[in-house]
């Protein structure tokens, strides 16, 4: 009997498997193949926008994909570095050898845990509890809870031109059954795709058509711990190369082979709206001449080359024509031709934010069983799942992040208060307060939450609380020392291009110029901080006036959601209320004020009545 069992070996299930057995409870990871854990089927990155913020808030709340990227890229880069500090994140292509290597070696040697290699077919439920699960060959294991995170492996099918083939990215049997079995218990079904590009042979590119991609020259780490684990000098370059005319004749001509325009009539999923498919952008962006693709490396041991932003689902021949047709692989060796995957996924919002399931109690999924794409939205749904899962064993109230607390708590609360028709990607434009989650604060957002439920270690936290007094303690510093328009100040001030002083100012008040950065003020400042330090108070100091309004949205919201909804409401007796918004929330069944304004359909008007029929009916009853 196991206390937590955690179905799929993928990011979530690597991230909720981590987290139950490190707070301390009995896990088993059932996987379908052993080999197949953490695996990168698709893009060999780790980051990106949104995504590499993601990364740092699971480092900071305890989680591993941080730690494990660090330890496996071939080259690291700062996005947006020109821009503003809410829209910078990392990016880093790892290696699709290592990185899987080294969280299976990270997993085996965690205490608590245990890995299976099996199928799952079905759940143990008794009267609306999951009691654990049942094998393919028929073996049933007990737990205390479940947490599915199956990845695209549900009725998986790939797709090539007029070819439908049952099986998952790398041809191993999908599961086809669980997701009939969730359908019996009352589950909504849906049915999206996603799809990957060609993998080329390195050998055969003419990279002197290509335009060279550096990662950047200085260090970096996704996690806090700030370990470093590669040489600046030793990065791996990628390339850049932009689709011809030819290309885009190629795909028109053929576009009635592509799998999803008339190759397959079947198909139902929906493909990703964010990452759409070569053939999608010759379709949707007919008046753009050439689409950008980078070419990347998968590993430092084997010579595949993955041309971002080429995926297809057009019959090898013509793969064969469209890569023959871009700058620098005319003669380019096809070593995994392009394919799209269509799988099944849950309606998500049959989630509670706890991402627990509504229709059976110590069910819990994450990932992209739950309608998300990518390998960092999977990791955080399956770090929050394993989280609350400890905490329900320990009979304490789940961890939900707010939206001004963090993009995890962006991605969850869309997608069980909206919903999804395609797969979901983070996007810096869907959180409302990014300025309040940025790169450079995920620790200061998170990492007590992570130190609380056990995640993170005394060591760790008390690193943490010395950082912090430091960015306090170095604010007030810039806060109360003032310098003078001396002759040898001023002069100073001049080789640095900043204009001279005419009267005393404050170092904090100097830093607001936009031509002043934190590391002019060295010669002012007594003792010495760290780069991550300095960089978050000139943060701070520099947006201090749009940190302020941010905060006092946020804290609107915050009361919103901070005003519960009552759990036997009964939507039926609220006289006026629009009838999609009343469809809406009895179906969503949103926990506070501020999430049912979430949910589209629910205007204004709806929700006043809401608050009028609650402080009517349970207020001045409980009087």
């Amino acid at each position: 009997m196991y206390e937590v069992i955690v179905v799929g070996g993928g990011h979530a299930g690597c991230e909720a498997s981590l987290a139950t057995a490190r707070i301390g409870h009995k896990t088993l990871l059932i996987t379908g193949n052993i080999k197949n854990i953490a695996d990168m089927p698709c893009n060999p990155s780790i980051g990106g926008s949104a995504k590499g913020i993601v990364v740092r808030e699971i480092d900071a709340l305890g989680g591993e994909m941080g730690r494990n990227a660090d330890k496996s890229l071939l080259q690291i880069k700062m996005l947006n570095s020109a821009k503003g500090p809410a829209v910078r994140a990392l990016r880093a292509q790892a290696d699709k050898i290592t990185y899987p290597k080294e969280m299976l070696k990270t997993l085996e040697n965690t205490d608590n845990l245990e890995i299976k290699e099996a199928l799952v077919e079905d759940l143990i439920i008794e009267d609306s509890k999951v009691k654990g699960v049942t094998l393919e060959n028929g073996e049933k294991i007990f737990s205390n809870i479940v947490i599915l995170t199956t990845g695209t492996y549900l009725k998986a099918d790939i797709l090539v031109g007029d070819t439908r083939r049952r099986e998952g990215p790398h041809g191993e049997k999908p599961s086809n059954h669980l997701s009939d079995k969730l359908k019996e218990y009352g589950f909504n079904i849906i049915r999206l795709k996603t799809g990957t590009p060609q993998r080329i042979e390195k050998s055969s590119i003419d990279f002197s058509k290509t335009k060279l991609e550096l990662g950047d020259d200085r260090y970096w780490t996704f996690s806090f711990d700030n370990e470093v684990h590669y040489k600046i000098e030793e990065q791996v370059p990628c390339h850049l190369i932009y689709t011809q005319p030819e290309t885009h004749k190629i795909i028109q001509e053929n576009l009635n082979k592509s799998s999803m325009y008339g190759g397959l009539s079947d198909i139902k999923g929906v493909g990703p709206r964010y990452c759409p498919s070569i053939e999608d952008k010759i379709v949707r962006f007919k008046d753009k001449e050439r689409h950008q693709l980078f070419l990347e490396p998968e590993s430092l041991y084997y010579d595949d080359i993955y041309i971002q932003g080429f995926s297809t689902s057009m019959p090898k021949d013509i793969q064969e024509k469209m890569v023959h047709s871009l700058p620098g692989l005319e003669n380019a060796i096809i070593n995994k031709y392009a394919y799209a995957i269509e799988y099944d996924a849950i309606d998500a919002k049959q989630l509670k934010q706890s991402l627990e399931t509504k229709i059976i109690e110590n069910l819990f999924t994450a990932g992209q069983i739950n309608g998300t794409s990518g390998y960092e939205e999977a990791a955080c749904q399956g770090l929050i799942a394993g989280i609350n899962a400890s905490l329900k064993l320990e009979g304490k109230e789940p961890l939900i992040l707010k939206r001004n607390e963090a993009y995890i708590g962006v991605l969850i609360d869309d997608l069980v208060t909206k919903g999804i028709i395609d797969p979901y990607r983070l996007l810096t434009s869907r959180a409302e307060y990014r300025l309040l989650l940025r790169h450079d604060n995920a620790d200061m957002r998170l990492r007590k939450y992570g130190y609380d439920v056990g995640l993170i270690s005394e060591e760790k936290y008390k690193k943490f609380l010395n950082k912090k007094a430091s960015v306090i303690m170095l604010t007030d510093y810039l806060n109360t020392h003032k310098i003078t328009p001396t002759k040898e100040i001023n002069e100073y001030l001049k080789t640095l291009n900043i204009s001279e002083l005419k009267d005393s100012i404050t170092l904090y008040n100097l830093l607001k110029r936009s031509e002043v950065k934190i590391d002019d003020l060295d010669r002012f400042i007594d003792g010495k901080y760290e780069s991550d330090v300095k960089e978050q108070v000139e943060i701070n100091i520099k947006y201090e006036g749009y940190i302020k309004k941010e905060i006092e949205e946020a804290n609107k919201m915050v009361d919103l959601d901070n005003k519960k909804i009552p759990d036997d409401i009964d939507y039926d007796k609220i006289h006026n209320l629009a009838s999609e918004a009343k469809q809406k929330l009895k179906q969503i069944r949103p926990t506070s004020i501020g999430q049912a304004l979430r949910i589209s359909g629910v205007n204004p008007t709806d929700i006043s009545l809401i608050m009028v029929y609650i402080k009517k009916e349970y207020f001045y009853e409980s009087k």
